[in-house]
């Protein structure tokens, strides 16, 4: 069985790499990324399964990557970060096609089952 792919978006360098780390050590192949850009140009190349995408970024925030995302890969399923709570980002995230919003600091158990649950409705799709 192949390794779901995670793509970790977080401006925050330090939170990013060490939840990749974590991942890996878990079984995924996570990477991370320090920008929106980088995340556009990577889900471009090489998409991942699921996306890990902070709301809140200098720059081009977390919805817009979103909207980005689902106009060129809509399958790949995407669970947005937040550290301000159930806010109208993260409402308006949803509407737009997250799979969901997780709080930071994150419960690396519940986001292992997150992620598991996006990366099975995107086989579920057959994409």
């Amino acid at each position: 069985m192949l390794q779901t792919k995670v793509l970790i978006v977080d401006d925050e360098m330090e939170f990013a790499s060490t939840l990749a780390e974590r991942l890996q050590i878990r079984g995924y192949n996570a990477k991370s990324v320090y920008c929106a850009e980088d995340a556009i140009a990577l889900s471009r190349n090489d998409p991942p399964d699921v996306m890990l995408l902070d709301l809140r970024m200098p720059g081009m925030n977390g919805i817009h990557v979103l909207k980005t995302i689902k106009q060129f890969n809509p399958s790949i399923q995407v669970i947005m970060l937040t550290g301000l709570g159930a806010s109208q980002e993260s409402a308006e995230g949803m509407e737009i096609g997250a799979f969901d919003c997780i709080m930071k600091p994150v419960d690396i158990e519940k986001l292992v089952v997150m992620i598991d649950e996006a990366k099975n409705k995107k086989s579920e799709k057959g994409v």
